[in-house]
C-alpha cells in the first residue's frame, strides 16, 4: 500500500480518536453545567437533584461513545488488513531498557515508524524493561506506540519490570504479556525539588538572581518553594498524573475509578493483576505467540532491534518523573 494511502487512514482514525474524545469531554461538561444550575419552578429552598433522567443522559452519551469506539475499531481491522505482508511476516522485537530520557525517545521513535512504514513487518513485540524516566520523552513514545497499534498490532512484554513511565508506554499497546513475577504499575507521578539554600548559606555563597517575573526561578535549588509555588506544582503534578490515569484506562478498557484503585505509587506482581493491569502471563517467547495469534500466521520470522537505553541518566534539577520512587534518590545529580 502506498505510503499516502497509509496515512491518510491513520489521519482518519487519529480523527475519530479525537472526536471520541471531545464528545466525552464536552458532553459530560454540558450535563455536569445543567446539573449544577438547575432550579425547580418556585423553589425555596435548596434542593438536591436526583433522578432517572441523570441515569438516561449518562446512558445516551455511553452510547455514542461505545458506537465511536466501534467505528475506530473497524476502521482499525481494515487499516491492518491492508498491511499484513502477502508473503513470509516478520516479526520485530524492540526493546526498550533501563530509565527513558530523550536518548530513549531518539533510539525508539524513529525506529517504531520506521517498522509502522515497512511492509515486511506485521506486528511488534515492545520488550520493555523500565522503571520509568522524564514526563517527555515517556508520552512520545507511548504516542507512537499507539500510532503505531493503528497500523499493526503491537504486544507489550515485560520480564522483570515496567514501572510507571515504563509502564505508561506499556498501555499504547494491544496486549500486554508480563513474567508472573515481574512488577507492573507504579501509576503516578513524583516531582523531585532541590533546596540546597542551607547549603549554600553554610558555604558562603550568596546567589544574586535578577529576573522578569516572580516564578523566573521557580523551582530552583537556591531557594525553597513559596506556598503558592507548591499549589502550582502540585496542580501540575496532578495534570501529568491525570493524563496517566487516562492514559491506563483507555488502553486496559477500564473506568477512570477503576483504574484509581491502582494509582497508589505502588507495583504488583504481573500474576497478581493478570486481567486488569496485564492481559496474560508468559515468557517472551509467549508473548511472541500471542501476536502470531492475533497475525494469523505461523512461523514467522523474528527481527530483533538494537535495544535502546539511557545516556547517563540523572536527575539535575527540580522536575516532575514519571519514575517509580525507589529509583529516584539513585540518579539525583548534585554536581
Amino acid at each position: 500500500m502506498k505510503e499516502e494511502n497509509l496515512w491518510k487512514y491513520i489521519a482518519v482514525i487519529l480523527t475519530l480518536l479525537l472526536a471520541a474524545s471531545t464528545v466525552s469531554i464536552v458532553l459530560l461538561y454540558k450535563q455536569n453545567s445543567e446539573l449544577a444550575s438547575y432550579v425547580p419552578p418556585n423553589a425555596t429552598t435548596t434542593v438536591i437533584v436526583q433522578g432517572s433522567n441523570t441515569t438516561c443522559n449518562t446512558t445516551a452519551y455511553q452510547l455514542q461513545l461505545d458506537e465511536l469506539q466501534r467505528q475506530i475499531d473497524f476502521l482499525k481491522a481494515q487499516l491492518r488488513g491492508q498491511n499484513l505482508p502477502e508473503d513470509n511476516a516478520t516479526i520485530a522485537i524492540v526493546p526498550i531498557f533501563g530509565l527513558i530520557d530523550d536518548y530513549t525517545a531518539l533510539s525508539v521513535i524513529p525506529t517504531l515508524r520506521e517498522i509502522a512504514k515497512n511492509d515486511s513487518i506485521a506486528g511488534v513485540v515492545l520488550w520493555i524493561e523500565s522503571p520509568g524516566g522524564y514526563v517527555g520523552p515517556v508520552r512520545e513514545i507511548y504516542s507512537t506506540v499507539r500510532k503505531l497499534n493503528l497500523v499493526k498490532p503491537v504486544v507489550a512484554y515485560t520480564g522483570g519490570i515496567a514501572a510507571s513511565g515504563g509502564y505508561y508506554i506499556a498501555v499504547g499497546a494491544e496486549e500486554i504479556v508480563a513474567d508472573p513475577l515481574a512488577e507492573v504499575g507504579s501509576i503516578g507521578v513524583i516531582y523531585v525539588h532541590y533546596n540546597l539554600q542551607q547549603n549554600y548559606e553554610s558555604n558562603g555563597i550568596k546567589v544574586e538572581v535578577f529576573k522578569t517575573g516572580p516564578y523566573k526561578d521557580m523551582g530552583a535549588e537556591w531557594r525553597g518553594l513559596t506556598d503558592e509555588e507548591k499549589t502550582m506544582i502540585t496542580e501540575m503534578v496532578d495534570t501529568y498524573f491525570q493524563g496517566f490515569l487516562q492514559a491506563v484506562s483507555n488502553g486496559r478498557s477500564m473506568s477512570i475509578n477503576e483504574t484509581k484503585k491502582y494509582a497508589t505509587g505502588r507495583t504488583w506482581f504481573a500474576m497478581n493483576v493478570t486481567g486488569s493491569l496485564v492481559d496474560e502471563t508468559g515468557d517472551l517467547d509467549y508473548a511472541v505467540s500471542v501476536l502470531e495469534e492475533m497475525l494469523n500466521v505461523t512461523n514467522p520470522r523474528i527481527v530483533i532491534y538494537k535495544g535502546s537505553t539511557s545516556s547517563n541518566f540523572g536527575i539535575f534539577g527540580s522536575t516532575a518523573l514519571l519514575l517509580d520512587p525507589r529509583y529516584v534518590n539513585a540518579y539525583i545529580k548534585t554536581g
